[in-house]
């Protein structure tokens, strides 16, 4: 008489046993695409209601500390540097956290990926992926309290217990893929029989589209970067170093207009500097995401022509948010609020994707669950 165990097996090959019941594929797959998900709306929510607030509260902050060197007031000198470096961690922490969930998100789905070549035990890559999601969570959260918690009550005397929490999930992260890492090794040294996984081999119209389209934003990206080195960076650094200069002198002489107008043309560099550099990153960003989620299209239980759409809706998107980005200087916020349409429409295309994937492991445990009842029926007849 079949065990329980041997007849879920049994149904999750006949499936695609890869994709099992809370096998490693399928954890690393479904939370990997949705911490890419809630980074990039905790990213638009921010981009929206904190990061231009919070931008011109550092220069009214430097201009107010620039103003009161001028005046020989240090007390207020001190206060404006103060509220400035509250306004600047405030901003970091929340871009890291932001950039730690969509990082771990792609790291995710990479490993997800090679999962096949990983030479462990199921169980042991099942606890690999328990460990790396849940550092791989944890520590955006512990970054995003750093602002809040501050050093209370804290052990150390540089290092509070948010930073402590967040360095402790970093470390939960790096062991899991450190196990992944000697799992591959293992692998490769040991020979043996090739493998073959039909996920890869799966490239349907859907995928392939995804993979040229993220393919094209990611040398799109490059072609930019390149760009911007060649015509604009080192022109930058110069002005950067002559328009600090320029304030200097001012206050020397005591000119308040001469520093107003040097804070003035500092934050118009530093807004050319992150246009370009956002422009360049969220293009090759959006690029290596669009080709991630192709390599998971065979997953994504959707009608064919709404996994087109909504390919389609992701390139656009993509393509949309950094070249709106790179125009925010020309045309200001309409420029912004297309680039955060774009970001939108990113958002809502990977929502529905995963949503598909939801769907498919669904119907993929349906199937299992009617194999055990279906072997469990023949066992008791026998």
């Amino acid at each position: 008489m079949a065990t329980l165990e041997s007849l879920t097996s049994q149904a999750g090959e006949k499936e695609g046993s890869l994709f099992a019941p809370m096998g490693a594929r399928r954890l690393l797959v479904l939370t990997g695409i949705g911490m890419i998900l809630v980074g990039m709306l905790f990213g638009d929510i921010f981009a929206v209601f904190v990061l231009h607030q919070n931008a011109a509260r550092v220069g009214n902050s430097l201009a107010a500390a620039a103003n009161a060197a001028l005046a020989g007031d240090a007390s207020a000198v001190g206060v404006n540097f103060q509220k400035t470096g509250e306004f600047l961690e405030n901003r970091g922490t929340k871009v890291d956290t932001h950039v730690h969930l969509i990082g771990f998100g792609y790291l995710a789905l990479m490993l997800a990926i090679v999962q096949p070549w990983v030479a462990l035990s199921e169980a042991a890559k099942q606890r690999l992926a328990w460990l790396f999601l849940s550092g791989g969570i944890l520590l955006p959260v512990g970054v995003f309290l750093i602002h809040y918690v501050g050093l209370a009550r804290s052990p150390l005397a540089a290092i509070g217990w948010a930073s402590i929490f967040a360095d402790t999930s970093g470390l939960m992260v790096l062991l899991a893929v450190i196990g992944y890492l000697a799992g591959l090794v293992k692998k490769f040294r040991g020979g043996g029989a090739a493998v073959e996984d039909a996920l890869l081999s799966d490239r349907d119209a859907t995928g392939r589209m995804l993979l040229a389209g993220g393919l094209m934003l990611v040398l799109l990206g490059f072609a930019h970067g390149a760009y911007y080195a060649q015509a604009d960076l080192y022109r930058h650094e110069a002005a950067d170093y002559n328009i600090l200069s320029q304030m200097s002198s001012s206050a020397t002489a005591k000119n308040s207009a001469g520093i107003n107008q040097a804070l003035g043309d500092y934050g118009q560099l530093q807004g050319e500097k992150a246009v370009n550099i956002a422009a360049h990153a969220h293009s090759i960003e959006f690029g290596l995401l669009a080709m991630l989620v192709g390599f998971f299209q065979p997953y994504v239980s959707l009608r064919e022509a709404w996994k087109r759409r909504w390919a389609i809706v992701m390139i656009i998107g993509s393509a949309l948010l950094p070249a709106c980005v790179l125009l925010e200087l020309r045309f200001g916020l309409l420029a912004g609020g297309f680039a955060d349409t774009g970001g939108l429409l990113v958002i809502l295309a990977l929502l529905a994707m995963w949503i598909g994937v939801l769907r498919y492991t669904g119907s993929l445990d349906a199937a299992a669950l009617t194999a055990i009842r279906l072997g469990a029926t023949q066992g008791g007849a026998q």
